[in-house]
């Protein structure tokens, strides 16, 4: 009754046998080849990686300044760096009109409008000054406004003398 049975593998096994035992010139070739995907698999699929734990970040703190220092001590420490950074920022915008001095030159002997250049630039100069304030105090959770002191009107805040036509009717 079980050889009858559609889930018996039995008639299935003896069929394989019978054809496996017939003498082929490539059934050992054959059946490595066959075999080796699933030893492949068997094997990547065993490989165990195991890392250790991280060592815990040892924290090192800053050690270049003496740690008993008064708070008179920083303040003075302070003041001197930000002498040395006013001097150093003073150089830089000494230079940097220098260049510009010297580009002016050039550009007024090759016959170029060196004052529309100039005047150019400044406002080039200026936007990204306003640009960098803004973004300063954005990140800082504060307005511009509040960051800049009301400025005097310009000729173009000021009140036109000309009526509007919609204003005449």
């Amino acid at each position: 009754m079980l050889e009858n049975s559609r889930f018996n593998p039995a008639p299935g096994i003896k069929d394989f046998w019978n054809e496996f035992r017939k003498p082929q010139p490539y059934r050992v070739p054959i059946l490595i080849l066959s075999a080796t995907p699933l030893a492949l698999m068997a094997w990547w699929l065993s490989g165990e990686t195991h890392y250790k734990e991280p060592e815990r970040p040892s924290i090192t703190y800053i050690t270049t300044f003496d740690p008993t220092r008064t708070d008179e001590e920083i303040v003075a420490s302070n003041l001197e760096n930000q002498e040395v950074k006013d001097l150093r920022e003073a150089r830089d915008a000494e230079l940097a009109e220098r260049k510009r001095d010297l580009y002016k030159a050039l550009g007024a002997v090759a016959g170029m409008d060196v004052e529309e250049i100039e005047r150019r630039a400044d406002e080039a100069r200026a936007a990204e000054e306003a640009a960098e304030e803004a973004r300063r105090a954005e990140m800082f959770g504060r307005s511009v406004e509040d960051e800049t002191a009301p400025e005097t009107a310009s000729a173009d805040d000021a009140p036109n003398d000309r009526t509007n036509e919609s204003d005449a009717s």
